[in-house]
């Protein structure tokens, strides 16, 4: 049995600040489900080095958005990012299967899964 769902994939200005990107993507967020669509996952990828230049960028902020709908809520989604300034591309495809576990990316919290605290461990004895 496979699902059907949506994937978003959208790269950010490098340049922006870190609370600006929270902006952009709770404002995202919220216009799914503002439209009629669920938000499955919602993952920070970080920042990376592009494969050509967009817009003078040579780096962006990838962000992706996994949500479910009857697919009237991704032109609104698309029309907001192409009218922001801060969004230099986006991309949405119709998966179809069952949804990928959420990848943790070093030093990033994924909102699906909070990060727990470390099991205390005594480091183990150094050989001499």
């Amino acid at each position: 049995m496979t699902q059907s769902y949506y994937e978003t994939m959208y790269i950010l200005r490098p340049d922006i600040p870190e609370e600006e990107v929270e902006t952009h993507v709770a404002k995202y967020r919220d216009l799914v489900t503002e439209s009629g669509g669920v938000v499955l996952d919602c993952q920070m990828r970080g920042k990376r080095r592009l494969a050509y230049t967009i817009a003078k960028h040579r780096e962006g902020i990838y962000v992706q958005l996994n949500h479910d709908g009857d697919g009237q809520h991704v032109a609104p989604l698309e029309r907001a990012m192409r009218l922001s300034e801060d969004v230099i591309r986006y991309l949405t495809i119709k998966q179809d299967g069952p949804m990928p576990a959420p990848r943790t990316i070093p030093g990033a919290v994924s909102e699906a899964a909070p990060m727990e605290p470390a099991a205390s461990a005594e480091p183990a004895a150094a050989a001499v």
